[in-house]
């Protein structure tokens, strides 16, 4: 649902870098670039941001 706070594998703190990221791609920049500058250099870290999905709003919709 959200971007974990630290990397569930490793335990790295990587919740503050998610904004940035999502702010950094949707402007057209390659994600491998940004993950790099990031400071993401681990398979665990990298894969926690490439495979997460915002479902935050979609789950808002159903809140009574």
């Amino acid at each position: 649902m959200i971007i974990p706070v630290r990397c569930f594998s490793c335990g790295k703190p990587v919740g503050h870098l998610w904004e940035d990221y999502q702010k950094r791609v949707k402007n057209g920049e390659d994600s491998e670039k940004v993950l790099n500058e990031l400071g993401l250099e681990r398979y665990c870290c990298r894969s926690l941001f490439l495979g997460h999905v915002d479902l935050i709003k979609k789950v808002a919709e159903f809140k009574h």
